[in-house]
């Protein structure tokens, strides 16, 4: 009941715009979560140092070790590694080795984009939509205090007119809440998705040396 009494004043307050800001708010909150969860599996103490592990074993040479690390790690790193492992394996003794070998790395970091990138298109269009559902709510709050206004008849209560300032001014205030509160999470998210990217790379270029080599 609390929630419903809530939600029924701050659209009474805001106006419709409250609605959608809201919905924007907890698909925000909803995704920030999911994402946190996913960096911090992915980036937990100690990961780098397998991954370490992982490209000191190839560039030595020794698929095996390799491999063996690999498929303990069950992040994407390690599944990634492992794919490129079995790959080198099946093709070792081609003569064209090296190019299958990065058009395949290619390939299996592309088929990664997607997990490591999730949400960003969504965080990206709730930045940009919830100042402007704001800046609607705004208008719409100045148009209902100015229609007020030029009315025929003689507004009498001062409040009748203070309410579609309020609201212009408290939907603003929400819809930039809401873009500040998706703006931080979405930037450090992707620095951790640019993080994974070049970590990708990093195993890819480790099998390639110990290809070429």
């Amino acid at each position: 009941m609390a929630w419903s009494d809530t939600a029924t004043q701050l659209i009474t307050q805001g106006g419709w715009v409250m609605v959608p800001l809201g919905i924007l708010s907890v698909v925000s909150l909803g995704l920030t979560l999911e994402r946190t969860l996913f960096w911090t599996a992915t980036h937990r103490a100690g990961r780098s140092r397998t991954l370490s592990r992982i490209t000191n074993e190839l560039r030595r040479g020794d698929l095996s070790a390799a491999a063996s690390i690999a498929g303990k790690d069950r992040s994407i790193y390690g599944r990634f590694a492992a794919e490129l492992i079995d790959e080198a394996r099946s093709r070792k003794g081609d003569s064209g080795h090296n190019r299958v070998q990065e058009s395949f790395a290619l390939e299996r970091a592309e088929a990664r984009r997607p997990a490591i990138e999730r949400w960003s298109t969504i965080h990206s269009v709730i930045i940009t939509a919830a100042p402007m559902l704001g800046i609607l709510g705004t208008v719409t709050g100045i148009i209902r205090s100015f229609n007020l206004l030029s009315a025929d008849q003689i507004v009498t209560d001062p409040a009748a007119v203070a309410g579609g300032i309020a609201e212009a001014l408290f939907t603003t205030a929400v819809g930039l809440v809401v873009a500040l509160i998706t703006l931080f999470p979405h930037a450090v998210f992707r620095s951790q998705a640019d993080r994974a990217l070049t970590r990708l790379e990093l195993i890819a270029a480790a099998i390639d040396e110990q290809a070429s080599g």
